[in-house]
C-alpha cells in the first residue's frame, strides 16, 4: 500500500514518482499533519515494515473520523470544471465523440473536449506504427480499428496547446505509462479495475501495457470467452479496462479479466490501497453525501476523501432524493491533484451496470440549430445557466456564453428575462446535455456548421494559410474551405503569394461541400464568383438549353471535360468546342478556364450530360447582336426617334440601332425650348448633334444640351469621383430639388448636392422655387467626402467662372432651336400658312388692316396671312388713334407657330425708318415684348429691335414677380454686333439693369455707419486706443476707426516711435472718412448667419489731410500696392506676431499687410528664442521691400535691411537637413536655400564635423555663390570675422592650382569604392588613394576599409600626384607619408603587404616560372613558413609592364610602417624614381642581404622629412656593389633551396594567403589552410576560409569547389549544429551537382556513427536518383557495413527494378562484392553463381568472382572454380588467360603435383581445339 506521505504530496505538488523509497511519517498529534510541513524521513526498502504502515493508517483513519477531518479539505463552493483549471498530467474520463485517421476527439466532463493524438495511444502501438509505415505492404492499424463513438476512456491531459486563435485545446492521452504513472508493482491489489493498452498478442491472450514498470500483465483468452469482444478481435493498440483477477511475485506478473459485469460492479475499496495521489477516474466508489448545496453535493468517499458533484452530474430525476447522510455510488469523473480536488459523477451511465454513454442525443442531431421560447430554469454564477428548450428538453449555457465577450456580467437581468433565444453550439457525451450559447453574435451567424453552405452560395472568407495544393480560406471560427490551386484564379498563378496574404478578405463561392467530413472546396474564380447566369448544382437543374458557368477540368482528345457545382459534369466532345474544327483540345483550352456552357443533352439517372461550348458562343452572338454597342460618352451622335414618351424621347443610335433614351429637359439649354422640340419632333425623325452623357447596364443616356455637349467635347468634365477636385467647375442640370437644397447631375453620372446656403447669393426663402427641372448650372466643387462618394457644390453666381462670350452663344443657340421648331412645323402642316408664318421674322414691317380694336389692344387681318391671329397689346397702340378697316404699318415682335399668333407693334417710334447703330457703344433700351426665355427690345429711338435672353446667367434662378422683366422696362446694353447672321440680322447685345435713382429713407440712414459718405469730415470722441488702431465714437453713435498709419504724417514718424499712444482716450477728434472697413458685428448676430456683416467707417486724423479744401481720391489696395517698388525702403507699423510661423506681420496702409519671414527679421541668432521681444504691437519700423504683387496678393518686407541675397555678404540661415554626403542644407532669407560643405563648417577640421548642427538650428553664414539657384555657403570664422579670426589650420582650397604634389592636407572621407578611397579636400575638389595607398596592410577587398572609413572621417594625406588638365588629386594614406597611425588598426591581424624587392622577386619569379607546378607548390608552401607578409597579386599577374611593378612597389614600400633600414641605389632595370628598397627581413636569415652601414641609416631616418626622399644615399665603389650583389645572389639560393623542401608545410596565416595568391584554385590547400585553423580550434575562422574559398575558386574548377563544400559539409557535422549543417547542405546543393553532394554527406554520416541520419538521407537519396546505379551500390554498401543484410536485399531488388534491365547484372555483380567485403560471403558466392549461370560469356564477372574466392574461399572452393572456367565456351585467347591465373595460383598455394595437373589439363584443351580445327 502507498505511503501515507503519497496522500499528502509536499507543497502541495504532484505525487512523488512510484519508484522512489516509500516514507514512514510518525506523528502524535494528527492536527500537526495540517499544520506544519517538517516531517521526519525514514527511507524503508521494498516489502519490509508492512504491517507498521497498515496499523499507522487505520489509527489515522479512526482519530480522524473522531475530528471530523478529512484528507482533502472539501470545496467552499461546487464548480464546474473550466478550460482554465485544467492541467497537464490531470486525469479525466472521457467519451468519444469522432474518430478520424489521425485523431480521436474526445468529449470531457463539463462540456470540454480534447483530442488524442495518434502519437499518444501507448508506446507500443508507435513502434507498430513506425514499422508499418516503413514496409509499405502491410496494412496498417488506424484508430478507427481501435475505437468508435461512445467509448468511455481513461486519459491524462498531455499538453495544453494554444490554437492560432489563442484559445487552449487540450491534447491528451491514454498511454498506461501516463495514467497509471501514480501505480507501482506493489500497490496492485486483485479486484483492482485499471486501464491499459494490448501491447501484444500471444497464442493463448494477449499482454496489456498497464503502465507500471516491472510489471507485465497477461489477459487470457479463456477470461474473455464471455465477453463479446473476444481476444481475437484484440489489436495492438487497443484500449482495455479490466479488472485484476490475481497478482503473483510482488506484482511482477498480473492476471486481467476483461467481465463487463464484474468490471461494471466493481467498486474501489479501501483495502485496494487507492489514496489521492493514485486515484483513478472511471472507478466506482461508494460515498455518503456531506453536504447539499445549490450548485452541486459535496461527498465523502473510500471512508476519508473529498469529493464533488456539479449540477450537471446530478442524476436528473433524483435531486430532489439526496439529502444529507445519504449513501450513493459514484464515478470518479477527474483529479485535479494540485488544489486536491476530485470531481464525481452521480450520473446512472456511468453507474448502472449494462448502460453505456450514448455519443448522439436522443432527439438526433441538432447542433446549430437556433430555438426561441427558452426558458431559463437555474443559475449557477461560477458555472452558468440551465435552459429549459420547447419539449423539455434541458440545456447548459456556460458563463461564456451568456453574454458577448465584451458586455458586463448581469446575471440576474438574464434570469428574470422570461424566454431566451439561444443556439445550440454541441452536444457533451459526458454530461448527455446540449450546450447552448445565449451571444447574439453566435446566434446571428450565417454559418455555424457545414450544413449551413448551399453550393453555389457567394461567401466571404479571410485567408488562413496557403498551401502548395491551395488556400484555405475561414469563413468563420469553425468553419474552412479550400480554394483548389487552380481555383485561386481565372488563370493559373505561379506565385499565388504574391496576390494572397494571410488575413485577407475575399469573395468566393462554393463549388461543393461536403458536411458530414466537413469538407468544404470554394472557387476564386471571377467568372465564377460574378457570374449572374443560373447555377447547375444537380443533374436535374441541367435541362437542355440552359447555359450556366463551368470550369474545365479534364481535356482529352475526345473533348473537355467541365464541372459545375456539386461535382456535377459533362463532356463537351470536339464538334461541340468551337465553331473552327479543334485537331489538339490542349491546344486551345487549359485546364481550370472558366467557359459559358450550353446544355444539349442531360440524363439525370445516369448523371451524363452533353454540353456545348459553341453552341453556348453562338446563342450569345444572337442576344447580343441588339444590346451590344460601343457607344463612347462624349462623342457626336446621330439618332432617329423611335418612340415618344412622357418625359423624352425613345431613339436608335445610328447607324447600329443601339437603343438609346433623350430625355426632355436635355433637348436644350432653354428650359421652355425643351417642351417646344419635343413637341416638333415625330417618330422617325432623325435628329443630329447628340451626345451620350451617361450609360449604365440598363440604357444609354443622350442630350442635346449645346453647354453641356460643349463641357464634354472641351474635357471640362470628371469621369468618376475619384478625379473630382475641391474647386473644380462642371456644367450639370438641375436633376431633383429638394426643400434644404438641389441635387445637380452631371456627366458620367456623378451627382452633387448645392445645399440651399450655396444655392444664391441672395437670401433663399424656398429652395422649391428656385430653379426648374432640367435647366443647365455651373457649379463649383467645394466639398468631398471621399468614404461615401458624395460632394457637395455652390451655384452662387458669385462663385462660378461663365465661359467666355456664355450669354450670347446661349442665345444664338436658343433661337436656331426656336427657327428649327418653326421650320419642323410649318413643313408637318402642310398648310400654305404655316410656311407663311415660318418666313415671318421679327422686326419684318407688315401691311395690316385694323380688325377690332379693344382696351386691351387691337386685332389685324391681312391678305397674306389668313387664318393667323395678329394682335397687338394696349402697350403697342398706344397714342395712335385706330379705326376698324384702317390700313397700317405695323413691325412684327413675335411670331407664334403653333398657335398662329403673330404679335406686332405700330408704335411710331418702332415703324419709324430704322437709324443705323455704331458697334462697341452703349444704348438704353426698352423691352417690347417677353416670350418666356427671351425679349424683344428697341434701341433708344433708332427704330432697331433685337431679341435678347431674359437670364443673363446659367445659374439665374427663377425670379420673383417683382424682378422679372417686364414690357417698358428699360436696360443698358452694349452693341456686340451689327448685324448677326444667326439672329437674322438683327444686332447682338449684351445688356444689364438700369435701376432708377431712389432717394435714401430716414431709416436707413440710421442703420448707422452706411450713411457716411467718402471724404466726410466727422467729430467724434476717442474711446478706445490700442497698439494698431483707435476706435472713435462719432456723433451718430457709429463707431470709426482710425488705423495706425493714419494717425501722424508719415514723414514726422520717428523709427520706433507708437503712433497711437499720442492720442488719449476720452479726447474729441476731427476726422475723415476715407474708406469703410467690414467687421463681423457680434450684436445682431443669429449664429445661422456668419456671413453677416456691416461696414466700419475708416477715419483719418492726418492733418494734412483734414483740409476740407483738398479733394482726395480713394486709393485701391491694388493700386497701393503697385506703388510699392522691391528695394524701396518704408515706414511700417509691426501689427502681429505668428508664433506658429514665427513670422512677423506689419502694416503700411489701413488696406495693406506685408508679411517679414524670422529669418528677415533678425540679425543675431541667439533672438531666435524670442523673436517678439524685439518688435512691439504698433511699432513704427523701417522695412525694404523684396517682393511685392497685386495677383496673387503678395507682399513681403525685410527688416534687417537686406531685400536680396548678395555673393560675399553674411545672412542668416536655418538648418533644415544634415546630411553627411552633402554636410548641412540650409534655408536662406528672402526664399533662398543652401548648402554648407563638410569642409566649409570650420578653419581647423574635427573628426564628427556635423555633430552638434541640428534642424531648425539658427546660424550666421558666408554666400560664396551661387549655382542653378541654391548658394554655397561657409561657417569658418576666417570668412564670418575675418579680423578675430586665429590662423587658418586647414585653408580652403578653392582650386587644383593652389595644391603642390608632396602637400600634406587634411580631407573627408567622401566614399569608399573598388577605385579607392575618395577624400573632400574642399567643396569643389576631390581627391582618391587608391586602395594600395590607403593602407600597409594587404586588403583584398574594399569592404574592409568601408566598414572602417565611415563618410566624414577626417584623415591626413599627402598628395602624391596632381592631373590639372583632368583635375584628379592621387593620394597617399599610409603611415610613412602622413606621419599618421595607419586607418586600419592592428587589432585586425591583417598581413602586410609586400613591397621592394621582395615583390620584385615574386613578381620575376612568377615570370620565368621554370618550375612544375607540384615543386611550386612545394616550394611556395616553404616560403609561407617564414614569411609574415601577404603578397598583393597584380592585376596583369604574369605581364607586368614596368611601370605597373614601379608604381605597385612603390605604392607598397610606402605602406610599410617600420622606417627604411637600407637605402639601395636602383639598378639600371628599375626607373629612376625608385629609391627606397625594402627595409623589412622575411626572417633573420636573410639579414646578411643588409650593409652594415643600414643600422646607422634606420637610427637616423626617424627625423627624415615624410617624403624620404630628401636625403641622398652615400655613394659606395664599385667593388662593394659587386660584393653586395654576390652576397644577395648567395643568400637566394640558399632561401630557395629551403623553399623547394617539400616536407615542409605553412606554419601560419600569412604563408598560407602567400600561397594560395599564387594557386587560388587549389583546393588541396584551402583545404590544409582550414585544417591549420581547426587544429587551433579557430572553428569560425575556418568557416570564414571555407566561405573564402567557395567566392575564391573559380567556377569552372567544380571539383576543386565541390571538395570545398564536403570540407564544410564535415566543419559543420563535426563542430556545428543540426541547423547550420543543413543550411550548408541546401546550399551546396544549389552551387554544385546535387547527386555527390548527397553521397558526400551519407559519407559523412556514416563515418561519424549518425546512422539514423544517413539512412534518412540515403532514402532520399535513392527515390530522387532512382536510376543511378552508383547510389544504390553506396546504399547497399552502407547498409551491410552496419549488418543489415536482409534490408541490403531489400534495396538490391527496388535497384533492380528501378534501373534500366542492362544494368542488372553489373548491380547484382557488385551487390554480390559488397556482400563478400562487409556481409554474408556465402551469400555473395551464391549471388554470383546465379548471375554467371544466367551469363557464362561475361568473363570479366568470373575473373572477379575468382579474385574473390581467392580472398575469402576455401582452396578446394577455388579449385573447383577454375575447372568450371576452363571448360567455358569462349574464346581461346580468355581461356588461355585462366589457365595462365590458374597455374599461378597453384604455383603460389598448391603443390608439384597440383601444378602439373593444370598443365596436362592445358594441354588437353590445345589437343582438343587442334582437332575441331582440322575437322
Amino acid at each position: 500500500m502507498a505511503s501515507v506521505d503519497e496522500d499528502f504530496p509536499r507543497g502541495g505538488g504532484t505525487a512523488k514518482k512510484p519508484t522512489e523509497s516509500k516514507i514512514v511519517v510518525q506523528r502524535t498529534e494528527v492536527d500537526n499533519l495540517f499544520q506544519s510541513r517538517e516531517q521526519t524521513e525514514t527511507k524503508k526498502r521494498k516489502g519490509a515494515a508492512k504491517d507498521n504502515e497498515k496499523k499507522l493508517k487505520k489509527q489515522k483513519t479512526g482519530k480522524e473520523k473522531e475530528g471530523g477531518l478529512m484528507l482533502n479539505a472539501s470545496a467552499k463552493s461546487v464548480e464546474i470544471l473550466h478550460i482554465k483549471n485544467v492541467k497537464e498530467g490531470m486525469l479525466m474520463l472521457g467519451c468519444v465523440k469522432e474518430v478520424t485517421d489521425f485523431e480521436v476527439m474526445v468529449g470531457l466532463p463539463c462540456g470540454l473536449q480534447g483530442f488524442l493524438s495518434i502519437r499518444n495511444i501507448s508506446d507500443s502501438y508507435t513502434r507498430l506504427l513506425s514499422e508499418q509505415l516503413g514496409s509499405e505492404t502491410e496494412e496498417i492499424c488506424s484508430l478507427p480499428h481501435l475505437f468508435h463513438p461512445g467509448m468511455v476512456l481513461r486519459c491524462a491531459v498531455a499538453k495544453l496547446d494554444i490554437t492560432k486563435g489563442g484559445a487552449l485545446s487540450i491534447q491528451l492521452s491514454i498511454n498506461p505509462k501516463l495514467v497509471n504513472k501514480a501505480l507501482t508493482s506493489n500497490s496492485l491489489k486483485p479486484g483492482m479495475v485499471l486501464s491499459g493498452c494490448v501491447e501484444s498478442l500471444e497464442d493463448h491472450g494477449c499482454i496489456v501495457d498497464i503502465g507500471i514498470s516491472g510489471s507485465k500483465a497477461f489477459l487470457p483468452k479463456k477470461a474473455s470467452k464471455d465477453n463479446q469482444n473476444n481476444t481475437d478481435e484484440l489489436k495492438v493498440g487497443q484500449f482495455v479496462i479490466s479488472q485484476v483477477e490475481e497478482v503473483k511475485n510482488d506484482g511482477r506478473v498480473v492476471r486481467l479479466s476483461v467481465n463487463p459485469q464484474t468490471i461494471a460492479q466493481a467498486c474501489a475499496e479501501v483495502e485496494q490501497g487507492w489514496n489521492l495521489t493514485n486515484l483513478l477516474p472511471g472507478l466506482l466508489v461508494k460515498s455518503t453525501i456531506k453536504k447539499v448545496t445549490t450548485h452541486g453535493l459535496i461527498l465523502e468517499f473510500l471512508s476519508s476523501f473529498c469529493g464533488q458533484v456539479d449540477f450537471l452530474h446530478m442524476e436528473p430525476g433524483q435531486v430532489s432524493d439526496y439529502t444529507e447522510g445519504t449513501e450513493v455510488q459514484a464515478c470518479v469523473l477527474y483529479i485535479d491533484l494540485s488544489i486536491r480536488l476530485v470531481g464525481l459523477s452521480l450520473r446512472s451511465y456511468f453507474i448502472k451496470p449494462g448502460t453505456r454513454v450514448d455519443p448522439t442525443p436522443a432527439g438526433g442531431d441538432r447542433i446549430g440549430e437556433v430555438v426561441k421560447d427558452c426558458k431559463m430554469i437555474a443559475m449557477h454564477h461560477m458555472s452558468g445557466a440551465m435552459l429549459e428548450l420547447p419539449g423539455k428538453t434541458l440545456a447548459y449555457v456556460h458563463k461564456n456564453h451568456l453574454k458577448e465577450s465584451t458586455e458586463p456580467a448581469n446575471e440576474n437581468r438574464l434570469l428574470a428575462i422570461p424566454e431566451h433565444t439561444c443556439r445550440i453550439l454541441d452536444f457533451s457525451p459526458m454530461d448527455q446535455i446540449h450546450l447552448v450559447s445565449l451571444r447574439r453574435s453566435v446566434i446571428e451567424k450565417p454559418f455555424f456548421r457545414y450544413h449551413d453552405l448551399q453550393a453555389g452560395q457567394v461567401v466571404e472568407g479571410t485567408v488562413s494559410v496557403l498551401l502548395n495544393h491551395g488556400m484555405v480560406v475561414h469563413l468563420s471560427d469553425h468553419i474552412k474551405g479550400l480554394v483548389p490551386r487552380t481555383h485561386l484564379s481565372d488563370i493559373i498563378l505561379k506565385n499565388p503569394e504574391k496576390k494572397y496574404t494571410e488575413g485577407m478578405k475575399v469573395k468566393c463561392r462554393v463549388l461543393s461541400v461536403d458536411a458530414e467530413n466537413k469538407k468544404l472546396y470554394l472557387t476564386r474564380k471571377k467568372a465564377m464568383v460574378e457570374s449572374s447566369l443560373p447555377l447547375l448544382l444537380s443533374f436535374s437543374d441541367a435541362h437542355p438549353g440552359c447555359v450556366s458557368h463551368g470550369y474545365i477540368v479534364c481535356i482529352k482528345d475526345f473533348g473537355c471535360i467541365v464541372r459545375f457545382y456539386n461535382n456535377v459534369k459533362g463532356l463537351v466532345p470536339l464538334s461541340e468546342l468551337s465553331s473552327e474544327p479543334v485537331v489538339s483540345p490542349e491546344e486551345v483550352f487549359y485546364v481550370g478556364q472558366v467557359l459559358k456552357t450550353k446544355v444539349l443533352q442531360c440524363d439525370p439517372k445516369k448523371a451524363k450530360m452533353v454540353l456545348s461550348f459553341r453552341a453556348a458562343i453562338e446563342g450569345e452572338k444572337e442576344q447580343v447582336a441588339k444590346p451590344q454597342f460601343d457607344c463612347e460618352i462624349g462623342k457626336r451622335l446621330e439618332a432617329r426617334v423611335l418612340k415618344k414618351s412622357v418625359n423624352g424621347l425613345e431613339v436608335a443610335i445610328l447607324p447600329d440601332e443601339i437603343r438609346a433614351v433623350l430625355p426632355t429637359m436635355h433637348l436644350s439649354d432653354h428650359m421652355s425650348n425643351c417642351p417646344l422640340l419635343w413637341e416638333s419632333l415625330q417618330e422617325g425623325d432623325n435628329i443630329a448633334n447628340l451626345m451620350c452623357f451617361n450609360k449604365n447596364k440598363q440604357n444609354i443616356n443622350l442630350t442635346k444640351k449645346p453647354t453641356v455637349r460643349w463641357s464634354l467635347e472641351e474635357g471640362v468634365v470628371a469621369k468618376d469621383f475619384s478625379e473630382l477636385t475641391v474647386g473644380m467647375q462642371l456644367i450639370g442640370w438641375i436633376k431633383n430639388i429638394m426643400s434644404y437644397g438641389v441635387f445637380v447631375e452631371f456627366p458620367y453620372g456623378l451627382i452633387g448636392l448645392a445645399p440651399k446656403s450655396a444655392m444664391t447669393d441672395k437670401f433663399l426663402s424656398d429652395a422649391n422655387t428656385a430653379f426648374q427641372l432640367g435647366q443647365t448650372v455651373i457649379a463649383k466643387v467645394t466639398n468631398l467626402d471621399e468614404e461615401k462618394h458624395r460632394f457637395l457644390i455652390t451655384l452662387k453666381i458669385s462663385e462660378v467662372i461663365s465661359p467666355e462670350s456664355d450669354a450670347q452663344t446661349r442665345l444664338i443657340n436658343g433661337l436656331q432651336e426656336r427657327r428649327a421648331v418653326t421650320e419642323m412645323l410649318a413643313l408637318r402642316g402642310n398648310s400654305d400658312l404655316g410656311q407663311q408664318l415660318a418666313a415671318l421674322s421679327v422686326g419684318q414691317k407688315v401691311k395690316l388692316t385694323v380688325d377690332t380694336v379693344k382696351d386691351t389692344g387691337a386685332t389685324f387681318k391681312s391678305d397674306d396671312l389668313v387664318g393667323a391671329t395678329i394682335q397687338a397689346s394696349k402697350h403697342h397702340v398706344m397714342g395712335v388713334n385706330l379705326t376698324s378697316g384702317q390700313k397700317v404699318t405695323a413691325v412684327i415682335l413675335h411670331v407664334d407657330i403653333l398657335s398662329s399668333c403673330v404679335h406686332v407693334s405700330i408704335l411710331p417710334k418702332l415703324v419709324a425708318k430704322k437709324k443705323s447703330l455704331i458697334e462697341g457703344s452703349k444704348y438704353t433700351a426698352m423691352v417690347q415684348y417677353i416670350d418666356k426665355d427671351f425679349a424683344v427690345i428697341s434701341l433708344d429711338d433708332t427704330a432697331q429691335l433685337t431679341i435678347i435672353q431674359t437670364s443673363c446667367h446659367l445659374n439665374e434662378m427663377v425670379l420673383s414677380e417683382p424682378e422679372m422683366l417686364k414690357a417698358g422696362m428699360c436696360l443698358a446694353v452694349d452693341v456686340i454686333e451689327l448685324s448677326c447672321q444667326e439672329l437674322q440680322g438683327l444686332p447682338l447685345v449684351s445688356w444689364t439693369r438700369t435701376t432708377p435713382k431712389r432717394q435714401r429713407t430716414t431709416s436707413e440712414n440710421q442703420a448707422g455707419s452706411k450713411g457716411h459718405c467718402f471724404g466726410e469730415i466727422l467729430q467724434g470722441k476717442v474711446r478706445t486706443v490700442k497698439p494698431t488702431c483707435i476706435q472713435v465714437t462719432l456723433e451718430d453713435g457709429s463707431t470709426g476707426s482710425v488705423h495706425v498709419s493714419e494717425v501722424v504724417e508719415v514723414a514726422e514718424v520717428c523709427q520706433g516711435s507708437f503712433p497711437t499712444s499720442s492720442v488719449k482716450v476720452g479726447s474729441v477728434v476731427t476726422a475723415r472718412v476715407i474708406g469703410g472697413r467690414e467687421a463681423s458685428s457680434h450684436r445682431f448676430l443669429p449664429f445661422s448667419h456668419p456671413k453677416f456683416t456691416y461696414t466700419i467707417p475708416e477715419l483719418t486724423l492726418i492733418p494734412s489731410k483734414l483740409d476740407s479744401s483738398v479733394d482726395f481720391k480713394a486709393v485701391t489696395a491694388k493700386e497701393k500696392l503697385n506703388s510699392y517698388k522691391v528695394g524701396e525702403e518704408i515706414t511700417c507699423f509691426v501689427s502681429k506676431f505668428n508664433s506658429e510661423k514665427k513670422s512677423f506681420e506689419v502694416t503700411t496702409d489701413p488696406c495693406v499687410t506685408g508679411t517679414v519671414e524670422l529669418l528677415a527679421a533678425i540679425t543675431d541668432p541667439k533672438d531666435v528664442s524670442h523673436p517678439e521681444r524685439l518688435y512691439k504691437l504698433g511699432q513704427a519700423v523701417r522695412a525694404k521691400v523684396v517682393e511685392v504683387s497685386s495677383k496673387p496678393h503678395r507682399f513681403v518686407l525685410s527688416l534687417t535691411g537686406v531685400h536680396k541675397l548678395d555673393k560675399g555678404t553674411i545672412t542668416l540661415g536655418m538648418v533644415t537637413n544634415v546630411q553627411p554626403q552633402l554636410g548641412l542644407l540650409v534655408k536662406l532669407p528672402f526664399g533662398g536655400m543652401g548648402s554648407v560643405a563638410v569642409t566649409d563648417l570650420a578653419d581647423a577640421y574635427r573628426p564628427n564635423p556635423l555633430d552638434g548642427y541640428s534642424k531648425d538650428q539658427l546660424l550666421r553664414c558666408f554666400l560664396l555663390e551661387s549655382q542653378q539657384g541654391k548658394w554655397q555657403l561657409s561657417l569658418r570664422p576666417s570668412r564670418l570675422n575675418p579680423e578675430q579670426a586665429k590662423p587658418v589650420k586647414d585653408p580652403d582650397v578653392l582650386s587644383v592650382d593652389k595644391l603642390k604634389t608632396g602637400q600634406i592636407i587634411r580631407g573627408y572621407v567622401k566614399s569608399v569604392g573598388e577605385q579607392g578611397v575618395f577624400i573632400r579636400l574642399s567643396r569643389s575638389i576631390i581627391g582618391r588613394a587608391q586602395l594600395q595607398q590607403s593602407t600597409k596592410y594587404f586588403v583584398n577587398n574594399h569592404k574592409l576599409l568601408f566598414e572602417h572609413l565611415s563618410p566624414n572621417t577626417l584623415l591626413t594625406t599627402k598628395i602624391i600626384s596632381i592631373d590639372k588638365e583632368e583635375e584628379l588629386v592621387n593620394l597617399s594614406l599610409l603611415p610613412h607619408d602622413t606621419g599618421k597611425p595607419d586607418v586600419l588598426p592592428e587589432s585586425l591581424g591583417l598581413p602586410l603587404r609586400l613591397v621592394g624587392d621582395e615583390k620584385k622577386k615574386h613578381d620575376t619569379k612568377k615570370k620565368k616560372r621554370t618550375l612544375s607546378e607540384s615543386e611550386q607548390k612545394q616550394a611556395e608552401s616553404q616560403v609561407s613558413k617564414k614569411k609574415k607578409k601577404k603578397i598583393k597579386k597584380g592585376k596583369t599577374d604574369d605581364s607586368d609592364s614596368g611601370v605597373e611593378v614601379y608604381f605597385r612597389e612603390e605604392e607598397e614600400d610606402n605602406e610599410d610602417g617600420e622606417p627604411s633600414a637600407s637605402k639601395v641605389t636602383p639598378n639600371s632595370a628599375a626607373p629612376s624614381r625608385l629609391q627606397v628598397a625594402a627595409g623589412f627581413s622575411w626572417d633573420m636569415g636573410l639579414s646578411s642581404l643588409k650593409p652594415a652601414s643600414a643600422a646607422r641609416d634606420g637610427d637616423s631616418s626617424d627625423g627624415e622629412d615624410q617624403d624620404g626622399s630628401s636625403k641622398q644615399p652615400q655613394k659606395k665603389s664599385r667593388h662593394e656593389l659587386e660584393q653586395e650583389k654576390k652576397a644577395a645572389e648567395k643568400a637566394l639560393v640558399q632561401r630557395e633551396a629551403e623553399l623547394m623542401d617539400p616536407n615542409l608545410r605553412p606554419q601560419d596565416a600569412a604563408a598560407f594567403e602567400r600561397l594560395l595568391l599564387a594557386s587560388p584554385n587549389s583546393s588541396l590547400l584551402w583545404l590544409q589552410y582550414i585544417a591549420h585553423h581547426l587544429q587551433a580550434t579557430q572553428i569560425e575562422q575556418a568557416r570564414a576560409v571555407a566561405e573564402r574559398a567557395l567566392k575564391t575558386i573559380s567556377f569552372r574548377e567544380e571539383q576543386e569547389k565541390l571538395n570545398v563544400w564536403v570540407a564544410l559539409l564535415n566543419l559543420e557535422n563535426m563542430y556545428g549544429t543540426v541547423e547550420s549543417l543543413k543550411k550548408v547542405f541546401e546550399r551546396a546543393l544549389q552551387f554544385c551537382e546535387p547527386m555527390p553532394v548527397y553521397q558526400h554527406l551519407a559519407d559523412i554520416y556514416a563515418k561519424s556513427n549518425k546512422t539514423k541520419e544517413a539512412d534518412a538521407l540515403y532514402k532520399t537519396i535513392v527515390k530522387r536518383f532512382r536510376h543511378n546505379k552508383e547510389v544504390w551500390l553506396s546504399y547497399g554498401s552502407f547498409l551491410l557495413q552496419q549488418g543489415q543484410s536482409d534490408a541490403a536485399s531489400a534495396v538490391l531488388q527496388r535497384a533492380l527494378t528501378s534501373l534500366p534491365a542492362k544494368e542488372s547484372v553489373d548491380v547484382i555483380a557488385k551487390f554480390a562484392q559488397l556482400e563478400f567485403r562487409y556481409g554474408d560471403a556465402e551469400k555473395g558466392r551464391v549471388m554470383f553463381d546465379k548471375v554467371l549461370t544466367s551469363y557464362p560469356k561475361r568473363t570479366d564477372l568470373w575473373s572477379v568472382f575468382i579474385d574473390l574466392m581467392i580472398k575469402h574461399g576455401s582452396q578446394k572452393e577455388v579449385r573447383t572454380l577454375f575447372d568450371r572456367v576452363i571448360h567455358l565456351t569462349v574464346s581461346v585467347k580468355k581461356v588461355k588467360f585462366f589457365f595462365k591465373r590458374y597455374l599461378e595460383y597453384e604455383k603460389k598455394h598448391g603443390t608439384p603435383q597440383s601444378i602439373q595437373e593444370v598443365k596436362e589439363k592445358a594441354m588437353e584443351f590445345v589437343e582438343a581445339k587442334g582437332t575441331e580445327a582440322a575437322n
